[in-house]
Parts: C-alpha cells; structure tokens; sequence
C-alpha cells in the first residue's frame, strides 16, 4: 500500500507542475523548494539508515560471547594470571569492601597483533559471570559532531541496562583498538575525537557512582604509546596488563589445542613445529594448523603429515608458492643471493640451516629456512654482527659473482639498519650509551656506515674463504632447486665452520 501510494505522488507531482506551468503561473519557486525538501529527506534517511545498521550491530552483540574459558587460551600464563588477580576485585567485592580498596575501573590489555586480547576479554566476562558489551573504536569515529560522544553513553548505557534484565551484577565494556579514539588531544582546534575520549573519561569516573551493577571497562591496543596521558592514569585504566607473543611452551599449547579437532599422523611433533615457529603470534599459529589440514585435504590424505605443517609454516612466513617463472640469469642471480645467506648463517652458527629452495613464495624469488633455535630475548654484540652478516651475504655474494648488487637486496639492508639501530640504543656501539634523540643525524649516519661497512667487508671475506663449498652448492641448487640442510653441509667437507 506505501509503495503505491509513493508511485502515485511520484506520477502526480510532475503533472501537476505541467498543468500549472501550462496556466501560466512560476513554478520554479515551488521546484526549488521540492528539491529542498527531498534533499532533507534523502539526508535523515540516510542517517536514519546509519543508525538502524548500527541498531542492528549492537543487537546482534547482545547475544554475547561464546563462553570462553581462561584454560581455552593457549599460552599468555603470565598474563592470565595477572589479568585474574585483577578480576578478582570484582568477584571478591565484599571482601574488598572490607578493607576500603577502591574497585577497578579499567584494564587496559597491550601487545603484538593476534595474541589473544580479544579472547581475554571474553574469557574474562566468563570468570566473573558478567554481561560483556563489546565495542571497536573505528565506531565512534563519525563525521557528525557529538555522535561519537553519543555511542560513548550508549555504550555504558547498554551495559547497565542488560545487566539489570539479566540480573547480573557485573558487566565487562570491551573497546578494541582504543587508540583511535583515545589518542593523545593536541592543542588548538577541537576535534570530534577529543569530544569522544572526553565522554569515555566521564563516564570512567562516574562508573562507581552507583553500586549496582559493577562496571569493568577493558581496552585493548598494540599501540600504547599513541594514547592520552589522561586515560592511562590510575583510576582510570588502574592496570595494564602486556599480552606478548608466546613463547616455546605457549606455543605448543596453542598448536595442542588447535590440534584437537584435526586428525594427525602419529609421526607428527607439534614441539617440532613450536621451535620452528619462534616468533609466531597465536593466530598465525592457528593458521599455520589450518594451511597443515588444508594441504592435507588437497593430497586427498586422511592424516595431517609432518611436511604438511612444514609446508604450512613456510606459507604463513613467506606467503603461498607463485607461479612466477625466472629467466635462468635471474634463477642463477636468486641461487648465489640466497647461498651467500646461508654459507654465512651456516658459518656463524654451524648446524643453522635447514634447506635452501629456489621456489617463489610471496614476494620472495628464493629463501633459506633455518633449523630451530632457543628462544633468545637478550642479544650481545657478538651475536647481532653475526646477524648482520648473515643479511649482508646476499648482496655480498652477488657483488663477488657479479661485480654488482641488485634489488633483491633491499629487505635484508632494511633488517640490518634496524639492528644497528637496536645496538646503538642498548650502547653497543663506540658511541657508547647516548641519548638518541640528542645525537645529530649526521653522527648517526656515520657510526650506522662505519659499522654496516666493516660488516660488509667481513661477510664478503667469509664468503671468498668458503668459495669451494659455495661453487659445490650452486651447482646442486640450480640442477635440483632445493638443497637440504644434510647435503649443504656436506659440500663443507673438513673445513672448519668458525666465523671469519
């Protein structure tokens, strides 16, 4: 019936605009002001429409969270741990009470992407039997001032009203990514964004004005740094909690528990996998279990085999196989880059390298994979240079076969600058312990030339002084296109393996 009754005026107005126009009487008063009226029109619906998607959103996460329990997440013990004795507050209230503590107002969760901060959000709401409202700060960023100031109360509104239909006493407030919001204000110009981040710095303060329900604000953001002095200050945010990659035994925890529903070969060593996968964060974990199964599913096999994990490992660091075909000039340009990185890791750290392959993964023509190492979070000086070698190799290799560097080489500069950077902020430079922000770039640049030059000179004499090994390598490299671990050493024959 709407829908006819608009196709009638739609057909009305045009004909009677004609017939008055006809009778001589101005209609273009009256076509102006019809368009200004269908402007607005068009406008509030689609604000109109804005805020019924929003509607919609928000009523579909008041279903809430699966349950998720502290024991579903693997690895992050330290961080559990400490993220329970803060929730503690808010399940042991009366207690607390007692002895006059204030209650928490905010726990804000720091860390890498893909560790599990969403998770233990969830897992939270669980452990303290709460209604969980959740939130990401792209959505309060708005065009329209004061609307992102007006979800902030929503927010909190919401909150307290499920927490009364559901007669619970707690509630959890989730905000991902609250750098966008809580960012550091400028001075000058108000911005929509600090009207925002005022709202949510009121209503943080008022959160225990009223004793019932009890309102937890969580937060989660990789980027600490970036946020408003005013929100990290205790009574607001009273507890940060860092949530880091994992180490060896979380990560075998994680792949444990993604293992569970995917059928695994007996020969199949998820440790094996931990230590080849230092460094992975525990959603590149799990798809490291899913791209295993996936492989498995193409093979037609039953059970995920140790290679399959391999293979997956490989893709989640360097990306999916391409098809992209090399000239053989190129192929023997991508065979010498690679063995200079691999006679150099060999040499610096004997028994490192696990194959060398010219296949293309990614944006990579050809890679070299290292056997597992320990987990190491201190670095001497010695143990950097060694690395900085290895990633000068490449380019050194090509300068002593072909009397020039290439493009290839551009990632592994960019990995040594950094570690440079890394020694000279720890004071493992002849700059000696320095204040970086009071050292001029041009004595910045010239200790980070010094050092990378001196590095480039020794890894390019490391490589001339295993020239036989290396020539014995290239040739089985560019026949086979793979070169395993066993059969690279092997073309040492009794040369020492000691660093140059």
């Amino acid at each position: 019936m709407r829908k006819w009754m608009w196709e009638a005026i739609a057909g009305f107005v045009p004909v009677l605009l004609i017939f008055m126009a006809f009778m001589g009487l101005n209609v273009v008063p009256l076509i102006f002001a019809l368009l200004m009226v269908g402007a607005v029109f068009t406008v509030l619906k689609m604000r109109g429409g804005i805020a019924i998607g929003a509607a919609q959103e928000r009523k579909r996460k008041k279903a809430g969270p699966a349950k998720l329990t502290f024991e579903e997440i693997g690895g992050q013990e330290s961080a559990k741990q400490e993220l329970q004795e803060a929730l503690d507050f808010m399940v042991r209230h009366e207690e607390i009470k007692q002895f006059g503590i204030r209650p928490i107002k905010g726990i804000l969760l720091t860390g890498p992407p893909g560790t599990g901060k969403t998770l233990m959000a969830k897992a939270a709401a669980h452990y303290t039997n709460s209604v969980f409202v959740a939130a990401s700060g792209s959505e309060f960023v708005e065009m329209y001032v004061g609307v992102g100031a007006g979800r902030i109360r929503e927010l909190f509104k919401e909150a307290r009203t499920r927490a009364a239909k559901e007669n619970k006493d707690n509630a959890i407030i989730f905000i991902d990514e609250i750098d966008v919001i809580g960012g550091k204000r400028e001075g000058g110009q108000q911005r929509e964004y600090d009207q925002t981040l005022n709202q949510l710095l009121t209503e943080m303060d008022g959160i225990y004005s009223t004793e019932a329900p009890r309102i937890l604000l969580m937060a989660a953001t990789n980027r600490k740094e970036m946020l408003d002095s005013a929100l990290l200050r205790p009574g607001r945010f009273d507890r940060h909690i860092q949530v880091d990659l994992p180490d060896k035994k979380g990560r075998m925890h994680i792949l444990e528990l993604h293992a569970n529903n995917k059928p695994l070969h007996d020969s199949v060593s998820l440790e094996k996998v931990a230590e080849e996968s230092f460094g992975f964060s525990g959603a590149q974990l799990e798809s490291v279990m899913n791209e295993a199964a996936i492989y498995a599913m193409r093979e037609s096999k039953k059970e995920i085999e140790q290679r399959h994990l391999s293979m997956a490992i490989d893709k989640v660091m360097l990306g999916e196989r391409t098809d992209r075909v090399s000239t053989e000039e190129e192929k023997r340009r991508v065979a010498i880059h690679e063995l200079g990185h691999a006679i150099a890791a060999e040499v610096v750290a004997p028994g490192s390298v696990n194959q060398v392959a010219l296949s293309p993964r990614g944006r990579a023509l050809g890679y070299v994979r290292h056997n597992p190492q320990e987990d190491k979070y201190l670095y001497t000086k010695a143990y950097l240079e060694g690395q900085i070698i290895i990633a000068l190799a490449g380019a050194a290799a090509e300068e002593i076969y072909y009397g020039e560097r290439s493009t290839g080489s551009s990632n592994d500069f960019e990995q040594a600058i950094n570690i440079v950077h890394t020694m000279m902020t720890s004071g493992l430079t002849s700059l000696g312990i320095v204040n970086m922000e009071m050292m001029t770039k041009e004595v910045l640049m010239k200790e980070n030339a010094a050092i990378l030059d001196d590095l480039a000179d020794r890894s390019k004499q490391l490589l001339l002084d295993h020239s036989a090994a290396f020539d014995k390598s290239l040739e089985i490299l560019l026949r086979e296109e793979r070169l395993s671990g066993e059969q690279f050493r092997c073309q040492f024959g009794d040369s020492a393996l000691l660093p140059a």
